[in-house]
């Protein structure tokens, strides 16, 4: 495993990504929308990791409960692994608690799933497997 991307919410992108572009001296390598988690996405890479800022684009998103309870900061750390289905089933029979039981598609149609904070000392852990 290693660490794929740190999720940072934000309640604007055009508000945060240009303290992000000051510090790395670029633009965001790319822009989405992530239909299914009703997050807007701007990517900057940084070597094999990258940071991720999310907007939420609905007041039912994830992201918007998370600003409305916690405001702007770290949503999720996100590990790289490789056969998704494979290390769920693992961590499920290990008692860990999961979000997803199943992988669903993620910011540039990756494999994603969530594990429940509450199995991992209280930090939103994403799991991505690429395409």
């Amino acid at each position: 495993m290693k660490i794929h991307h740190i999720g940072i919410a934000v309640e604007s992108l055009r508000a945060a990504a240009p303290a992000f572009e000051r510090l790395l001296g670029r633009p965001p390598d790319s822009e989405e929308v992530v239909e299914n988690q009703k997050v807007r996405v701007a990517v900057f890479r940084l070597g094999e990791s990258r940071i991720e800022l999310l907007e939420a684009t609905s007041p039912e998103s994830p992201v918007a409960r998370f600003l409305s309870q916690r405001g702007q900061g770290v949503h999720h750390v996100a590990l790289e692994v490789e056969n998704l289905p494979g290390v769920l089933a693992q961590l499920e029979r290990a008692g860990v608690r999961l979000i997803d039981r199943a992988p669903r598609a993620g910011a540039g149609k990756e494999r994603i799933a969530f594990l429940h904070p509450a199995s991992t000392a209280g930090v939103l852990i994403e799991l991505v497997e690429e395409k």
